[in-house]
């Protein structure tokens, strides 16, 4: 008798990931840390009240939308496909290979350019914490504190997703506790009237037809809008997740919502405190666009105004950890599915985490944020700059794969129409629209701080950042290991995702299992 092979026709096991590790609590605190709130409003809030004045609350409010609308497109993939790969997994079953493996190419793009930024920032604020100021101008030690910080960040990822959410919840908390110091001292300030700019609360700020002028606007918006990116790291960690087909998508809406609620909260009290004035501690004044904290910590908490230089330090670390874990899981979803090396897939076999990409993806952000600040700071500054064309870029195929992956159901019930059609294409047009308008003020000379092949150096850095995903993806076809992903057979609409399905497999989370 010849011996055969069983063949195994149980469902899939997964890629090797720690199921069932987190709960919502974990994965809405990880969601809420990746998009870094205290350094994300430091670095915007400024540049918003030049642009729009006193209309920068309802600035926040409309840049929302298209997140909220996104978000709904990240739910209802996420309940029909709960892979780690989110959009090049999506991508691909809805638009085939080629579309999805560009999409997963903008997430891994966007971490690692922000890394490069978060590292910066946190050596700066660390030397401007203990020292004087001449050392967070010191390049070589700015540089070398930063890529300090993502080794730190690389080897708590690596070390397992529970370490990493314990990390999390300190630092998201020790964020929230100096928002509200921000916010309490400010209020306080300006009821007892001793607030250098007080401006009293307007309704008139909420007024969405106040806006004067179109490209103050779109600026103000476009800076806005990406101030919420990051919250879709609660979907990449979907299958270390307590029920991942629902708690990664409620986690995320959570986040979108909490985080709408901080920035108005914080730039309504600012403003409030501060005032729009062109000079002193008003939002207005140029010189105080870049950090507003640093601009009126003294005067807000007198000796205690290193509180909030503490906030952003902790805010840029917390997030740098935050930004490695959904682009190791998108390059170990690449692999498993042959849209990388095989090598990409591998996972820790004790801590069940994507070993060899967590470590890819901290070496190659510490070697691009090295490279960039010695070829030039500028061109560093320039790819930051030209983070929203990425993010801008994924975040829209995403919200087209939903309205074309569930395109026979959308008329089987209102719910469907509005949650897998309408709201995610509206989300996706808008995101399409901000990557356009984004390019077309990059293309400018004026934009950024350099001028390449005679153009904006921020548009030939950030298209050129999409188009070397072109390059790579047309190389990894030459290879014949690449044939089945790129011939439709490892992912398609009908393929079954390599991820666990029965809720038995999911223990009791880290966090309690809140649910």
């Amino acid at each position: 008798m010849t011996a055969t092979t069983p063949i195994d026709l149980r469902r899939p096991e997964g890629k090797g990931l720690a199921t069932g590790t987190l709960g919502l609590w974990g994965s809405t605190v990880i969601g809420l840390a990746s998009t870094a709130p205290v350094y994300s409003l430091v670095a915007t809030l400024g540049f918003v009240v030049l642009a729009v004045g006193a209309q920068a609350p309802i600035a926040f409010v409309i840049a929302f939308i298209p997140m909220l609308f996104i978000a709904f497109a990240y739910r209802e993939l996420n309940r029909a496909v709960p892979d780690c790969g989110t959009t090049f997994t999506w991508g691909t079953k809805a638009f085939g290979p080629f579309v999805g493996w560009m999409g997963g190419w903008g997430v891994a793009v966007a971490g690692m350019v922000v890394l490069a930024n978060l590292a910066q920032i946190a050596g700066i604020y660390l030397w401007s914490l203990i020292g004087d100021g001449s050392l967070a101008d010191n390049v070589p030690l700015v540089t070398a504190t930063g890529v300090a910080f993502i080794a730190a960040m690389t080897w708590v990822s690596w070390r397992g997703v529970e370490i990493g959410e314990r990390v999390q919840n300190v630092l998201l908390a020790i964020q929230y506790l100096a928002l509200a110091i921000f916010v309490i001292a400010a209020l306080t300030q300006f009821f007892s009237g001793t607030a250098p700019g007080a401006t009293p609360f307007d309704w008139a700020w909420f007024n969405p037809l106040g806006f004067t002028d179109w490209s103050g606007f779109t600026e103000a918006v476009l800076l806005a809008l990406f101030i919420y990116w990051g919250w879709d790291t609660c979907l990449a960690l979907n299958e270390e997740t307590k029920d991942p087909k629902r708690i990664p998508g409620l986690a995320a809406l959570l986040t979108t919502v909490i985080l709408l609620v901080t920035y108005v909260t914080v730039t309504v009290a600012a403003m409030m405190y501060a005032g729009l004035g062109t000079d002193g501690t008003g939002l207005g004044n140029e010189a105080n666009a870049a950090d507003f904290f640093l601009a009126i910590k003294d005067g807000l908490l007198g000796p205690f105004g290193w509180v909030l230089v503490v906030a952003v330090l902790i805010s840029a670390v917390s997030s740098t950890q935050t930004t490695i874990l959904p682009t190791a899981r998108g390059t170990l979803a690449m692999a498993a599915y042959k849209a990388l090396p095989r090598r990409f897939a591998t996972v820790h076999p004790r801590y069940k985490t994507p070993s060899f990409s967590t470590l890819v993806m901290g070496a190659v952000a510490s070697l691009y944020y090295v490279g960039m600040t010695l070829i030039s700071d500028n061109i560093l500054q320039d790819s930051i700059l030209s983070l929203g064309l990425a993010i801008a870029f994924y975040y829209a195929i995403t919200g087209f794969a939903c309205v074309w992956y569930f395109r026979r159901d959308l008329f089987r019930s209102g719910r469907d129409f509005f949650y897998k059609g309408l709201l995610p294409l509206l989300g996706a047009l808008m995101l399409t629209y901000a990557f356009v308008q984004s390019a077309i003020d990059m293309y400018d000379v004026d934009y950024g701080y350099t001028v390449l092949l005679g153009i904006g150096g921020t548009f030939v850095v950030g298209v050129g950042a999409l188009a070397i995903g072109v390059l790579l993806m047309l190389i990894w076809f030459a290879f014949p290991r690449s044939k089945p992903f790129f011939r439709g057979e490892t992912l398609n609409r009908d393929s079954e995702v390599l991820v666990p399905e029965d809720p038995a497999d999911y223990g009791r989370s880290i966090d309690g299992g809140l649910v």
